[in-house]
């Protein structure tokens, strides 16, 4: 039994060996490592800077942080572990804090937050005029989608999740595509190796290679990395505070755009307050409006496959909730990193953290609903 037991061992260790030897098997080393996603991941990967331009500080409201929460709001903060809960009203901080040692000027990973940037981005590139139309082909832009299925995907398809490629949307498992992209060196030749799983744009089904490709769309088109386009179209006019890190796949490599944009609350509200403008930042129309009308309304002639029913939830890489009589729209990355646009109240809140609610509400994680109602209080009780 003995001698069984410790062949049955040998060939398992073998055989890891001779998986991890395989070059597109050496993330699987970096996850055993780093196990989870964190916050702080871009302390560990190569990055490359989205520079910033002029600074442009946040106004401060008259009534900045005269609200106190209550115990309960605490208890809740604390126990879904955030660091930064931060409300923009009328263009100006209303209140802002930060715990376990985090303050406005600490990077946090927006994780798939940087989905929503990537189709702020594709606006930013309809707006020059380098992309004409979202519902060409996706095969336009990258070669290695002109034949087959994959041919038939578009833009559109792209940006609102319905592309139907064969990408494994798990956390969980060391072995999925998922956590190849986030651990792997060659985010690149993951997405260009998908396959079809037949025909496209008819569901909304959540996956991270749609905004990959998107970004390589970006990098054809404009001749720059993704991190040099951010950088000029939206991080210099927005007047961020702080450079942005972009983590990439390996030293000098490839943006992983559908996760991995690192900055503070503050500079990550600048994205919220530009769709809350409709695409303006001081005068000048970054994005077309049209576009971001779009973007931020729910594709409703798609069916949504995780919920069964017609997708009410979701447009061009940003979400979409009715709630309390309210619009919201909404980026989100898996550890409850939030920016919510709310027209109706013209303000902006950024929740940032370690833990997100498991629960969902209509698709949408529970904590969406508190955060957002800590935020209609704090309003409420500061005019």
């Amino acid at each position: 039994m003995k001698k069984i037991i410790k062949i049955s061992s040998a060939v398992v260790i073998i055989s890891l060996a001779i998986s991890l030897a395989i070059p597109s098997n050496h993330y699987i080393v970096r996850a055993l490592i780093y196990q989870l996603p964190n916050i702080d991941d871009y302390k560990i990967f190569d990055n490359r800077g989205i520079i910033k331009g002029k600074a442009q500080p946040w106004h401060v409201s008259k009534n900045y942080n005269k609200y106190s929460f209550s115990p309960e709001q605490l208890l809740y903060f604390s126990e879904y572990k955030t660091v930064a809960y931060l409300v923009i009203k009328d263009t100006s901080i209303l209140s802002e804090t930060y715990w376990g040692g985090y303050n406005k000027d600490s990077y946090s990973n927006s994780f798939s937050m940087s989905k929503s940037i990537v189709s702020l981005l594709i606006g930013c590139a309809i707006q020059d005029g380098l992309i004409m139309d979202i519902n060409q082909p996706v095969s336009n832009f990258i070669e290695a989608y002109k034949e087959g299925e994959r041919a038939k995907i578009t833009l559109r398809d792209l940006l609102s999740m319905s592309s139907n490629l064969s990408w494994d949307e798990s956390y969980s498992s060391l072995f999925s595509i998922t956590t190849q992209a986030y651990y792997g060196n060659d985010v690149k030749r993951i997405v260009l190796n998908l396959h079809s799983l037949g025909e496209s744009g008819k569901y909304f089904d959540y996956r991270g290679s749609d905004p990959q490709l998107l970004a390589l769309v970006i990098e054809k088109v404009t001749g720059k990395t993704l991190s040099e386009y951010a950088s000029e179209k939206l991080w210099k006019p927005l007047g961020a505070e702080q450079d942005a890190l972009w983590n990439l796949d390996h030293n000098g490599g490839t943006e992983k755009a559908s996760c991995c944009f690192n900055s503070n609350a503050r500079d990550f509200a600048r994205f919220g307050q530009l769709v809350l403008n409709n695409g303006i930042w001081k005068g000048a129309q970054l994005i077309p409006k049209w576009y971001l009308d779009e973007a931020t309304s729910p594709v409703t002639e798609l069916i949504d496959k995780e919920l069964s029913k017609p997708n009410e939830r979701y447009g061009y890489q940003w979400w979409c909730l009715k709630y309390k009589n309210y619009t919201i729209k909404y980026a989100r990355g898996i550890l409850g990193q939030y920016i919510f646009v709310i027209p109706e109240l013209n303000a902006v809140i950024v929740r940032l953290g370690h833990k997100r609610n498991d629960i969902k509400i209509d698709g949408h994680p529970e904590d969406v609903y508190r955060y957002l109602d800590f935020g209609f209080d704090i309003i409420e009780k500061t005019k």
